[in-house]
């Protein structure tokens, strides 16, 4: 009797751990099945930004499949595209940065409408000899009165080139090109004209960083950088002209 019931109960503890089992194995491939799916709509949601061109939306989509879920198949189908749609988002981002870097004006000023483009350089500078950062502006001016001029604004010190004077511009990686500068013999600005505005114009419509190295009074040059690749010429029409 003994091991008739010893046998028994080893045959239910038998059956309990292979019930234990299946359902183990069940849950799992209930989660492996719910993880594909997630996965799968993912990817659907990444592939359909992607054939949209929202490079931004493509890449959050796919981020998150490649963090989540990164052993599943959907994630190994969408990695080459993934890796295109990452790099054109980031393109995408700094061409955003550049642009917003610009200011564009349009204001009434004497006889007509003033239109300007102006951006602030990369870094400040110390232009006054105080040991003082400040920012260097480079404008693009359009007036019907005025005319077309290109010209540096200073925050603090002040330009040695009443008689005129020479500025070095760069461009990107190149070498410098010296151009003819001169200052207006007035204090309301502090302000250096670039003579050749339509070459300058050129220059940064076309540069990604352009560089102008110019004197100051405090003794000395200084060089400040502008990231220019954001320009948008439409904004100061028939400039690309060169009228």
């Amino acid at each position: 009797m003994k091991r008739i019931l010893s046998g028994a109960l080893c045959a239910l503890a038998l059956l309990g751990c292979t019930d234990r089992q299946a359902q183990l194995q069940e849950q799992a491939a209930r989660q492996a099945a719910a993880k594909a799916q997630a996965a799968d709509t993912l990817a659907g949601q990444f592939e359909a930004a992607y054939a949209a061109g929202n490079w931004d939306l493509a890449r959050v989509h796919g981020s998150a499949l490649l963090q989540q879920y990164p052993d599943t198949a959907a994630a190994q189908k969408i990695q080459a595209h993934y890796e295109e749609a990452k790099a054109k988002a980031e393109q995408a981002r700094e061409a955003r940065r550049l642009a917003g870097l610009w200011t564009y004006n349009q204001v009434m000023i004497g006889q007509g409408a003033q239109v300007s483009a102006a951006i602030m350089s990369r870094a400040p500078l110390d232009t006054d000899g105080s040991g003082k950062q400040q920012p260097v502006q480079l404008v693009f001016r359009d007036h019907p009165e005025w005319k077309r001029s290109a010209y540096l604004v200073l925050k603090a010190g002040d330009f040695p080139c009443l008689q005129g004077c020479k500025v070095k511009v760069t461009v990107d990686d190149g070498k410098p090109r010296a151009m003819d500068a001169w200052r207006p013999d007035t204090d309301e600005a502090i302000a250096l004209f670039i003579t050749d505005y339509k070459a300058l114009w050129k220059l940064a419509a076309h540069a990604r960083t352009l560089k102008i190295a110019f004197p100051v009074k405090a003794g000395g040059t200084r060089t400040a950088a502008f990231d220019t690749g954001g320009l948008d010429p439409a904004q100061m029409p028939g400039w690309d002209a060169g009228a």
